[in-house]
C-alpha cells in the first residue's frame, strides 16, 4: 500500500549538508511543506546559520523555529542520566543519544501546533539514532507518519549528495568536498566526533 505524501513536515534541522539535502529532497520528493525544528541544546554558534540557511532554501520565517531547550534538557534529561549512572562503557557521557528523545518531543509539539502529518529525522538506517527520534515520535503520538529519508531515498554516495545539493543550489562548505574523515555533535553534556577513520 502506498501511502498519501505528507502535506507539511517537521524536520529536525541542524542546517548541515545532510538536513539541508534533506529538507529540499522532502520539497522535491513529496512537495511538502516543511517546518524546520532546531534545537538549542547549548551547541551555541550553529544556531543563526541553521536559520539562515533554513530561509535561503525558501522556508518561511513562521516555519522556522528554534527554540532553547537548555534547562530542560539538564533538568529533565542529563541529572536524571547522572542520577542513573548511565555512562557507556565507563566513559562515554550519551550527550547526543540522551538528546534525541528531547527533539523528538518538541518536534510532535511543534507538528501538533502547525498541523503537520509528519515528522522527519536525519539519522542514518544503521544506527541507534533512528531508534532514539522513532520512539519518542510513536510513544506521543502513535499515528504520526515518520520520513526516514536514509531508509528512502537513492542515493548512494557522498558524491550524489554533493551533486544534488549543487543541482539545487544548497550551500556547500568547502570543507565538504574534501570530505572531513569526522563529524561533529555538541550540546551542553558533551561534544562527540564519529565516523570513518575514527570508527
Amino acid at each position: 500500500m502506498t501511502l498519501p505524501a505528507p502535506k507539511k513536515v517537521v524536520l529536525a534541522y541542524s542546517g548541515g549538508l545532510d538536513t539541508s539535502i534533506i529538507l529540499k529532497w522532502l520539497q522535491t520528493e513529496y512537495g511538502a511543506e516543511v517546518v524546520t525544528f532546531t534545537a538549542d541544546l547549548g551547541q551555541g554558534e550553529e544556531l543563526a546559520p541553521a536559520r539562515e540557511k533554513a530561509l535561503k532554501l525558501g522556508i518561511r520565517e513562521e516555519n522556522i523555529f528554534i527554540d532553547d531547550l537548555r534547562e530542560e534538557f539538564v533538568r529533565d534529561y542529563v541529572f536524571p542520566m547522572f542520577r542513573a549512572n548511565a555512562v557507556y562503557e565507563g566513559q562515554y557521557l550519551l550527550g547526543t543519544s540522551i538528546a534525541r528523545p528531547l527533539i523528538a518531543k518538541r518536534q510532535i509539539e511543534i507538528a501538533r501546533q502547525v498541523g503537520a502529518d509528519a515528522v522527519c529525522h536525519g539519522a542514518t538506517g544503521k544506527g541507534n539514532d533512528q531508534v532514539r527520534f522513532e520512539l519518542g515520535y510513536y510513544a506521543l503520538e502513535p499515528d504520526i507518519r515518520v520520513i526516514a529519508p536514509w531508509r528512502e531515498w537513492d542515493f548512494k554516495s557522498r558524491e550524489h549528495l554533493l551533486d544534488f545539493a549543487e543541482k539545487h543550489q544548497i550551500p556547500i562548505s568547502k570543507d565538504k568536498r574534501g570530505e572531513a574523515p569526522f563529524s561533529v555533535d555538541a550540546n551542553l553534556l558533551h561534544s562527540s566526533s564519529e565516523g570513518k577513520v575514527l570508527e
